[in-house]
């Protein structure tokens, strides 16, 4: 019978991608690959269409569709992580059908899943399937989750609530409870107790697979290598460190005339003299906080390329949760956002792109020196993968903790200072961490090193190529 490895992104075209890329590193001849897709949530046309762009290079990797589940209906208001995480669940009888199909015509090898996924691992063990999570998280993340239900042991209020409280959680630097991920912060929200019992599950894991590279986090490495993150467990999984796993530059879809023109614009200036300021897929912004960034962009004297998406304001008048709001998302008029005369006064200098530019191309360029990130992990490796120096802005999910990590132990970022109560930060911050990344000859060396240790990771006798070799073998082995 054919050998196949069954893997099962959570919803949503950056889980779905990030899958995909693992997909495309473990693919050989000996097995074929099978990708579960969810459908009846966040669906989206550009997901068929990057399947039939995978598909039509890569013949191992096939895409299998669960039938449509409706999302579950509430009564009251809940976050978001709730209805995510009710529709993974209602799907995981969908998934156990699939599985038990797949196996009446090939061996599955290996189940590998998404954390949010954790619901469908009791079906595949009963199967005799191994079950593996993808952790597209780094270590650091992966040492907090791990020792989550030790911390929901050791306090009985909600991490919101613990205002001047640090915690310690091996492998990390003291952490400040408010500022945990979203979805563990309040225990009055079900999607606090989902994430329990997901991370409860990852030691029951026969392997954890992780979009990192062992000399990248050593500390949160050797704590989870060690079990101390796992004080309950009676063995931790074995860790398989992958990364640095990015997205191939064609993936990005950079063809639209914005894109051609920011890439253009960014080849005509001086090696290392600009700035890329980007904030992810969500990373909007206020009208009052786009206009303290312009201010301390032009008084920094740095040249720029500003990634500015849909205002705060104007996503609340419908935008956010409307259907058609990813295809109108750079609708939007730059001027009453911006101090007046700003594009006009930096126009020889600097460059406003509205609502996307093709981040692993730009931070590839000769010219760009310096990184304002919100310190999502994926931008955090394309970061360390271009040698390139950051400033640390987190928004939200796990980017505190990030934050911490590429200040305090990767020493490749300097952190901006953000107002307590909201985030903000002025005009006067922005100018100084933009001069500070830019001109901090320690920053540049560290940066430049990281990446050398990225692409050693990646050689033929890295950690992560035998990370990688060992993961294959103990498939082909079972």
């Amino acid at each position: 019978m054919e050998e196949t490895i069954v893997m099962f992104p959570a919803a949503g075209i950056g889980h779905i991608v990030g899958m995909v890329e693992l997909a495309k590193l473990i693919q050989t001849p000996r097995f074929s690959i099978i990708v579960l897709l969810n459908t009846g949530f966040l669906d989206h046309p550009s997901i068929d269409d990057y399947i039939r762009r995978i598909s039509a290079v890569h013949s191992s990797i096939s895409f299998l569709r669960l039938p449509s589940t409706t999302p579950a209906t509430f009564t009251t208001a809940v976050s978001f992580g709730v209805k995510y995480f009710s529709f993974l669940k209602r799907n995981a009888p969908h998934v156990a059908t699939t599985l038990t199909q797949i196996s009446k015509t090939a061996v599955v090898k290996a189940f590998v899943i998404d954390l949010f996924c954790a619901s469908t691992m009791e079906s595949a063990s009963s199967m005799g399937i191994p079950v593996y999570f993808f952790f597209t998280s780094g270590a650091a993340i992966l040492a907090l989750y791990s020792y989550f239900p030790k911390l929901h042991q050791e306090w009985s209020v909600s991490f919101k609530d613990m205002v001047g409280v640090e915690l310690r959680v091996p492998g990390n630097a003291p952490l400040k409870a408010v500022e945990l991920p979203q979805p563990i912060l309040d225990r009055d929200d079900p999607s606090y107790w989902d994430m329990l019992d997901f991370c409860t599950l990852l030691p029951k894991a026969r392997g954890i697979i992780v979009n990192s590279f062992e000399e990248l986090e050593p500390a949160a490495v050797n704590a989870v290598a060690q079990g101390s993150c796992f004080p309950d467990a009676t063995h931790a999984p074995r860790l398989y460190y992958i990364g640095p796993l990015i997205a191939e530059p064609q993936q990005s879809d950079a063809e639209g005339s914005d894109s051609k023109e920011c890439l253009r614009w960014l080849e005509e200036q001086p090696s290392r003299s600009v700035v890329f300021l980007c904030f992810g897929s969500r990373g909007s912004f206020s009208v009052s906080q786009l206009k303290e960034i312009a201010k301390g962009l032009e008084k920094s004297g740095k040249r720029f390329l500003w990634v500015v998406k849909r205002p705060l304001e104007l996503e609340e008048e419908g935008a956010k949760h409307d259907e058609d709001a990813a295809k109108r998302g750079d609708q939007f008029d730059l001027n009453p956002v911006l101090p007046d005369g700003f594009l006009e006064r930096t126009k020889d200098r600097g460059m406003v792109v509205k609502a996307w530019a093709p981040q692993v191309e730009v931070l590839s360029r000769e010219s760009v020196g310096g990184f304002v990130s919100h310190c999502g992990w994926n931008s955090v490796l394309e970061g360390v993968v271009a040698g390139v120096p950051m400033v640390a802005w987190p928004l939200y999910a796990e980017q505190h903790v990030n934050r911490e990590v590429m200040v305090g132990e990767m020493k490749v970022a300097v952190g901006v200072n953000q107002r307590v109560e909201d985030g903000f930060v002025s005009a006067e911050e922005v100018e100084k961490r933009v001069r500070e990344v830019m001109e901090t000859k320690e920053i540049r060396e560290r940066s430049f090193k990281l990446k050398q240790m990225a692409m050693a990771a990646v050689a033929q006798f890295g950690s992560s190529t035998t990370a990688l070799a060992n993961l294959l073998h103990s498939w082909i082995s079972f």
